[in-house]
């Protein structure tokens, strides 16, 4: 072997002059974030557990949000609009600069995450005014947040400034969810467990009133026929028109005006219908009492007759709505179904309905069940058409209706709140499955 040959081997076995940054542990970082997010978790139950002091006020910056609200409602709506715009362009303009700036590389830089990280949480917090016996809880669970993210995004895979970054740009819509869904949720189960008043707590009472009481009983049996036969109806129905109007000249004008019910609100909807149902002694004006009179009958109290004829009655002009909207997904779905497959299974001999049967209703499957899971979460929570046809009388209420009676009418805060969680507990697996099949459907693609 050469000289030559031996000082290449040498120069290739030899360690670089500057060895390679080794990444941080993701481990390490998982576990103190771990025990970062369960030291907040309990301060905040002792926070809630603590007893609270009989004179403590709330403490702020000088200013909070409740001061800010209370002040530009005391303003005229010409000026309460553009210093709401201006507030939300500083607010947005501060963001932008933070997520623009803050994550490059360098001391400067470096000092104005670390300096944001924690003083941003400290002001949010503080701007909901905790009372005194509380800061200090606050001021610990702010500045144990704020190290957390600092101490995650300095060790971040993707390098310092990434989860920072990527924090600003949630942060808005994370706050939005927490205040506007999140929160209210857990308020409304914890409520469900108190009494009317909300201060006695009551177990299970409530959910036991509500399936034991007349009112709360037939909520949840309507509210159960609703979700079954309105889907069902509505999308058999639109999935008719569909297909029909394929072939029907002038197919884009028939499908405007089966759209249009679903354009229109639900308590006008409620109003046309109520004028169908009419009934009176004498002259009828309602539609279906005048072709009973017409044909020798008596007028029908329709909206009265229990039991669920009045239910059934409700349920047609809901499905009358919704009907054009299952129409339309139904309609782009079998547009989409491909036309070599129907042209295969003519050329087989197969009839139209073998072909719509055995072709374009698997083809359009997926469409099938988003239109029935949409129309079934819209009918869980119905409220607008019982309220103006009848008003919960004869057995007809449902649960979104009674929620809302219980809480205005019989002031029972209780009652309402358990009869909100069983919509919820209704609702929920219907969104799961819809949101499983749209990812089923995006894999495949």
């Amino acid at each position: 072997m050469s000289q030559t040959d031996i000082s290449t081997d040498r120069a290739q076995q030899a360690p670089p002059s500057h060895p390679v940054k080794k990444a941080p542990s993701r481990t390490v970082t998982r576990m103190v974030v771990t025990i970062g997010a369960i030291c907040i978790v309990a301060l905040v139950i002792f926070l809630l557990l603590s007893p609270p002091a009989p004179d403590a006020r709330p403490t702020s910056l000088g200013f909070s949000f409740n001061s800010f609200f209370q002040w530009i409602g005391g303003l005229g709506p010409i000026l309460q609009i553009p210093i709401i715009l201006v507030i939300f362009g500083v607010v947005v303009a501060l963001l932008l600069v933070l997520i623009e700036y803050a994550p490059r590389k360098g001391r400067g830089y470096f000092w104005l995450r670390l300096v944001s990280c924690f003083a941003i949480p400290v002001v949010a917090f503080m701007l909901l005014r905790p009372y005194q016996n509380a800061v200090v809880y606050v001021l610990i669970i702010a500045l144990i947040a704020g190290g957390l993210l600092f101490f995650a995004d300095y060790r971040a895979k993707e390098g310092a400034g990434y989860l920072y970054q990527l924090t600003l740009f949630m942060a808005p819509a994370a706050v939005l969810i927490l205040v506007g869904l999140i929160y209210p949720t857990i308020s409304t189960v914890i409520q469900s467990f108190y009494d009317k008043t909300g201060e006695n707590f009551v177990g299970m009472e409530n959910y036991v009133w509500a399936f034991t009481n007349p009112q709360g009983f037939w909520s949840i049996i309507n509210t159960l026929i609703w979700a079954i036969f309105a889907p069902i109806f509505a999308t058999i129905v639109g999935l008719a028109y569909a297909a029909f109007m394929e072939r029907a000249r002038g197919d884009k004008f028939l499908k405007v005006l089966v759209f249009m019910p679903f354009a229109i609100a639900p308590v006008s909807i409620s109003l046309i219908w109520k004028f169908v149902y009419d009934y009176r002694q004498g002259e009828q004006i309602g539609i279906l009492n005048a072709l009973v009179v017409a044909f020798g009958g008596d007028p029908v109290r329709w909206l009265d007759i229990w039991p669920l004829v009045n239910t059934f009655c409700l349920l047609f002009a809901f499905v009358w709505a919704q009907t054009g909207f299952a129409m339309v997904v139904l309609s782009a779905a079998i547009k989409a179904v491909p036309t070599e497959q129907m042209e295969a299974a003519q050329l087989d001999g197969t009839t139209a309905w073998q072909r719509f049967v055995n072709v374009t209703v698997p083809g359009i499957r997926t469409a099938i069940v988003i239109v029935l899971t949409t129309i079934t979460i819209a009918s869980l929570k119905l409220y607008d058409i019982v309220a103006v046809m009848t008003g919960g009388r004869s057995n007809s209420t449902v649960l979104g209706f009674e929620m809302v009676n219980q809480q205005q009418r019989f002031q029972s805060y209780g009652h309402a709140a358990a009869l909100a969680v069983l919509i919820f507990v209704f609702v929920a697996p219907l969104i799961v499955y819809n949101v499983r099949q749209l990812r089923r459907q995006r894999e495949v693609r």
